[in-house]
């Protein structure tokens, strides 16, 4: 067999030279929107690699970016990387103190920034010891005292649109992103030629999300989290059009943006969707006509949204699983089921992805019954999961067990059809009396009652039991809350007694993390040192 390395090269070329007319779309801050081709992008990414070698950047150089989903982002997948450099999709969303650590962390020369996001740049710029150059990505710089800064598109000006791209070894580093995780600080998982091209050429299987050339691709989850869960270089491989909602996530303008633009695929977290369905339950005359299905990730995904979408607007949510360090498919329910397999349950996780091996482990490293009772920690390994942290400033421990798996801190079960159940994550356990209780699985039948628009579950401490669930929740009407009594009989209809919270506290809005979860590091952190009976600094009880 011939051998040949497989590169994001060979993705942009094949957009480029199959693709150059298909369309990529993107929404303006303004409303308006950006339109161009795969031709127009590859152009323009050529004149973004002479550009980086006129700044002097190192050819194995990390070049990090501050930015939204858009055409200048999308040239951002490609340029540094096609020309052997590596791309660190900043997380904006993250604490100043982190902001400012993961870009030393990562040693980034020169930072692409959104002008929306300069104020935030500016406030950490002085612990940048990194970074030599800013580039604001714009038609002209603003006022900011970053120094030195030009323009993207004066940057990109008087380059060649054409470009020797080098021949490059496919286990070179191309991008890199830094967890997002609720506990500890963010941790940078690098990743390769070959891990990122394998993972498009699967995203493009039957049994995945099967991006097409027919269809029309967005990614609402942001572009810094793990390479956009992989649609900005599906679609491109695949030539489907592409639609990038800038700062247009709210119900309304995505909902219009969706059906507008004919989008047939979006991909987001759980609360992306739950806001848009009930926009669309308010909003009758808004509709989902061109949408097929809806990708969801990050985290587990209620059976009462899905029933919404699939009765309402005739739309397939299609659940997945994955991590920073899977980069990061690595379970997703089928849109068909095999024959005989019946309808696939689409409130799990789905089954491991073409090129991921996934077990069930107990505290001994033995692999749990497939019953779909038995729990265990899940674990993965595969051509594109991480074999360890990158860090240039400290030590960080391997993910790994002694024979190579990913430890991912993901509590599942799993059945004898290999669909994998994510009960919760080790550190959100409720250890009630030395039994188990998932918190995950209590937010989703919370989410479930009318009444109910969010629910999140974190445990506090009990004299008697150690540990006790505590139920934070968003009522859809907040002047008329459910009460305890109607909350607690609807537990009770798929829980046993012992399960319930102890105590339910409603709030305007539960905090998110930087990706969109719950976040429970810091619900946790509100009532530590309480009980579930009792909480003097909160207000709010049902």
């Amino acid at each position: 067999m011939l051998e040949s390395d497989f590169t994001l090269t060979d993705v942009l070329d094949r957009a480029d030279s199959l693709f150059a007319d298909r369309e990529i779309v993107s929404a303006r801050p303004d409303g308006s929107r950006h339109r161009y081709t795969y031709g127009d992008a590859a152009d323009r990414i050529a004149r973004l690699a002479g550009a980086l070698d006129d700044l002097g950047v190192s050819s194995d150089a990390r070049v990090g970016t501050l930015a939204r989903n858009h055409h200048r982002h999308f040239e951002l997948y490609f340029a540094p990387a096609c020309a052997g450099r590596s791309l660190h999709m900043g997380n904006v969303r993250l604490p100043a103190a982190d902001l400012a650590a993961t870009i030393r962390d990562a040693g980034d020369e020169v930072l692409f920034v959104d002008p929306a996001f300069l104020e935030r740049v500016e406030a950490v710029a002085d612990d940048l010891d990194t970074v030599e150059q800013y580039v604001v990505l714009a038609e002209s710089v603003p006022e900011t005292t970053l120094d030195p800064v030009v323009a993207y598109e004066d940057l990109l000006a008087g380059q060649s649109p054409t470009y020797d791209w080098p021949t490059l070894d496919e286990e070179r580093e191309c991008g890199l992103c830094y967890t997002t995780g609720t506990t500890g600080r963010p941790k940078g998982v690098t990743y390769t030629h070959r891990a990122l091209a394998l993972h498009t050429m699967m995203n493009g299987h039957v049994d995945t999300y099967a991006i097409g050339a027919r269809d029309t691709v967005c990614p609402v989850v942001p572009m810094f989290h793990v390479n956009a869960w992989g649609f900005p270089y599906a679609a491109a491989f695949a030539g489907a059009d592409l639609v990038l909602p800038g700062a247009q996530t709210d119900p309304e303008p995505l909902a219009d943006l969706l059906a507008g633009e004919g989008v047939t695929v979006a991909a987001g977290v759980p609360t992306v969707w739950r806001r848009l369905a009930a926009h669309l339950d308010e909003t009758p005359a808004a509709d989902l006509d061109p949408v097929e299905r809806l990708v969801v990730g990050g985290a587990s995904v209620p059976a009462s949204l899905i029933r919404t979408y699939d009765d309402a607007h005739d739309v397939t949510v299609q659940q997945g699983w994955g991590m920073t360090e899977t980069s990061p498919l690595g379970l997703l329910t089928p849109l068909d089921p095999e024959p005989g397999d019946g309808t696939p349950p689409r409130t799990t996780e789905g089954r491991p992805v073409p090129g991921i091996s996934a077990r069930v482990v107990d505290d001994d490293g033995e692999r749990v019954a497939r019953d779909g009772e038995a729990m265990g920690e899940l674990q993965v390994r595969g051509p594109w999961v991480t074999d360890g942290y990158a860090s240039r400033t400290r030590e960080v421990e391997s993910p790994l067990t002694d024979d190579g798996w990913l430890r991912t801190g993901d509590v599942a079960t799993w059945n004898a059809d290999g669909y994998v159940d994510v009960v919760d994550r080790t550190d959100d356990l409720i250890n009630s009396g030395g039994e188990w209780i998932s918190s995950i699985e209590l937010e989703d039948e919370l989410m479930a009652h009318a009444g109910v628009a969010e629910a999140a579950i974190v445990p506090v401490a009990d004299e008697t039991w150690g540990e006790r669930p505590l139920a934070v929740v968003v009522p859809r009407d907040g002047d008329d809350p459910p009460g305890t009594d109607a909350l607690d009989a609807h537990l009770r209809e798929s829980f046993p007694s012992w399960w319930l919270p102890d105590r339910y506290v409603v709030r305007e809005s539960i905090p998110l993390t930087t990706t969109g979860k719950f976040d429970k590091r810091a619900l946790r952190e509100r009532f530590e040192g309480t009980d579930a009976g009792g909480d003097d600094a909160s207000e709010g009880d049902v």
